[in-house]
């Protein structure tokens, strides 16, 4: 989030038309009386107005910290291998001696940081939808099933079966929730292979074996597919 993001927002809009004028009028007002000229009172009183509001407007979103550790399998192993795939590219960049070719592949670098930070998105999502599973607990509820099944073919009633119904939904989310976990896994996987496929280009990219801006586009064809991925697993339901 830019400078001009920040600016063209509500929470500055506020601030500007807010008690920070009377503040900067306020100071104007002060540097007068303590005898300074009216310019200078003046710009003493538009600087303070200025910084009033400036420490109003949203501060810039700072990227998220990856940590692989927090997360369980599988998403643990491919967010540690989605690092070392980073690691290397800014590697390869850092070796580069200075000039456009360096700074373009530095442009791409930085396109593929956003790619890991939603790879890094993708996979705490789905760590959460893995935790759902858990404590919908399938085993449990297939076996609670089972006997709740038994007990409305004895005794036959609306409430038995309501119960059976209740049971049943619940296990069939657990198996939605199941499936879109396989799928995101898998689709991040291929993602993976993507993005070491491309790290390892850009040694070709750097000896002049490739051109630069056909491996660019690819890289934003690979992110643009990690937001669709995030997008959707971030539309999950948890249970």
């Amino acid at each position: 989030m830019g400078f001009r993001d920040r600016f063209y927002t509500p929470a500055t809009a506020a601030a500007i038309l807010s008690w920070r004028l009377l503040l900067g009028l306020a100071a104007g007002v002060v540097g007068t009386v303590a005898g300074l000229p009216l310019v200078a009172a003046a710009a003493l009183g538009l600087i303070v107005y200025a910084v009033a509001v400036a420490l109003a407007m949203p501060r810039p979103a700072r990227p998220p910290t990856i940590d692989p550790f927090v997360l369980s399998e599988p998403w643990r192993q491919l967010m540690q291998q989605a690092e070392a795939s980073g690691r290397k590219m800014r590697s390869t960049v850092a070796d580069m001696a200075a000039g456009p070719l360096r700074q373009t592949l530095h442009d791409i670098a930085d396109q593929l940081e956003h790619g890991l930070r939603e790879a890094w998105a993708i996979a705490t999502r789905g760590d959460e939808v893995d935790d759902a599973v858990r404590r919908l607990d399938p085993t449990a509820l297939r076996s609670r099933l089972a006997a709740l099944r038994q007990r409305a073919t004895a005794d036959p009633s609306p409430d038995a079966d309501a119960a059976v119904e209740s049971v049943e939904r619940q296990l069939a989310a657990a198996d939605r929730l199941r499936r879109q976990s396989a799928e995101t896994a898998a689709s991040l996987r291929l993602a993976q292979t993507h993005l070491d496929e491309l790290v390892a280009r850009a040694a070709e990219v750097r000896v002049g074996s490739f051109d630069p801006a056909g491996y660019g586009r690819e890289v934003d064809d690979l992110v643009v597919r990690l937001e669709a991925l995030h997008q959707a697993i971030a539309e999950t339901p948890r249970s």
